[in-house]
C-alpha cells in the first residue's frame, strides 16, 4: 500500500509539472531539456554498469543530448534563425567518433554504437517535441506603401502535450482491461504482463478521448483560453493521430522492456519513486513523438 501511495503521489506530480510546463514555451523547453539530460545519462550508465568490454562518454553523451534538444527548439521556433545553431552538436558527433582511435578500447565498434544510439534513441525522439510545439504559420503584414503581405510565423502548440495525454489514457485503460479480461498475451517474450484485451481496451479509450477533444476544441469554447491546444485536425485526423499514439507507444513500451530484459535490470533507474527512471517514464513517448511528427507532416502533404 505504501508503494501505492508513493507511485501515485509521484505521478501525479509528474502530470501536473509537464501539463503546466506546456502553459508556456520557455518552461516546455527548460523542463523537456532536463528529462534529455536526465534520460541520456540514464541510458549511458546502464549501459556502463551492465555491459561488458564497452564504456560510453556519460557526460559528453549527456550534453550532447540535452544541447541538441535546445537546438532543435531554437530553429524550430525560430529564435536562432538558422540551421548553424547544430554545428557545435555535429562537432561533438565526430569528435566521439574520433576519440576512439586514441583511447585502446577492447570493443571500439560497441563504444560507438552505444555512444549514437544514446542519441538516436534517446535524445532524437524526445527533440521531436519542439517539431511538434511550434508550428509554422502565415500571418498578414503590412509593408511599404500599404501593400499587405505574407510573412512566416512560428506559434506555440499544446499538440506534444495531447501526445502525452493519450499515452497515458492508453496505458490506464490498458491496465484496467488487462486486469479485469486479460487472458491472450500481447508480446510475451518481452513483457509478460501485457494483453492483448489490454491493449484494445487501451485503443478504444483513446479514440473516445480524440473524439471528444475534437468536440470539444471545434465546436465548444471550452479550450479558447488554450488556443493552441491543436492544429485544427478533423474528427478523422484525431482519430487517427490517437490510433498512431496507441501503436507507436506500446511498441515504445516493449522496446525499453527488450532492453532491460537484455541487460538484465528491472529498472532503468530510481529517480522517480514507485515509477523507476526517466526512460521508464518515457519510453513510450520515444516512438510516439516521432510518429506523430510523421503523421502531422503527411496530413500536411495530403491536404
Amino acid at each position: 500500500m505504501n508503494n501505492f501511495i508513493v507511485r501515485s503521489i509521484t505521478g501525479v506530480l509528474f502530470v501536473a509539472i509537464v501539463i503546466c510546463s506546456f502553459l508556456d514555451p520557455i518552461a516546455m523547453v527548460a523542463l523537456f531539456t532536463l528529462v534529455t539530460a536526465l534520460a541520456v545519462h540514464e541510458f549511458c550508465s546502464i549501459i556502463n554498469n551492465n555491459v561488458e568490454k564497452v564504456h560510453v562518454n556519460t557526460f559528453i553523451c549527456t550534453v550532447a543530448g540535452a544541447y541538441f534538444f535546445l537546438a532543435m527548439a531554437g530553429y524550430c521556433s525560430d529564435f536562432t534563425g538558422n540551421a548553424g545553431v547544430f554545428i557545435p552538436y555535429l562537432i561533438t558527433v565526430v569528435y566521439l567518433l574520433v576519440s576512439e582511435l586514441y583511447l585502446k578500447a577492447e570493443n571500439p565498434i560497441a563504444n560507438w554504437a552505444y555512444t549514437m544510439l544514446s542519441q538516436m534513441y534517446v535524445a532524437l525522439p524526445l527533440s521531436m517535441i519542439n517539431v511538434l510545439a511550434f508550428e509554422q504559420t502565415q500571418q498578414t503584414a503590412q509593408g511599404c506603401f500599404s501593400l499587405e503581405s505574407t510573412v512566416p510565423a512560428v506559434s506555440f502548440s499544446a499538440l506534444p502535450l495531447m501526445v502525452f495525454v493519450i499515452i497515458w489514457i492508453n496505458d490506464t485503460g490498458a491496465y484496467l482491461s488487462g486486469s479485469l479480461f486479460g487472458k491472450h498475451k500481447l508480446f510475451p517474450r518481452v513483457s509478460p504482463g501485457k494483453s492483448w484485451e489490454g491493449s484494445i481496451g487501451g485503443g478504444i479509450l483513446v479514440l473516445i478521448f480524440a473524439a471528444v477533444m475534437w468536440y470539444l476544441v471545434e465546436k465548444t469554447t471550452v479550450f479558447s483560453f488554450y488556443s493552441y491546444i491543436a492544429y485544427h485536425f478533423s474528427l478523422l485526423e484525431w482519430l487517427g493521430l490517437g490510433l498512431v499514439v496507441v501503436f507507436f507507444s506500446t511498441w515504445g513500451d516493449l522496446v525499453e522492456s527488450l532492453i532491460k530484459r537484455t541487460l538484465g535490470i528491472k529498472d532503468s533507474g530510481h529517480i522517480l519513486p514507485g515509477h523507476g527512471g526517466m526512460l521508464d517514464r518515457f519510453d513510450s513517448s520515444l516512438l510516439a513523438m516521432p510518429a506523430a511528427v510523421i503523421y502531422l507532416f503527411t496530413l500536411q502533404m495530403i491536404r
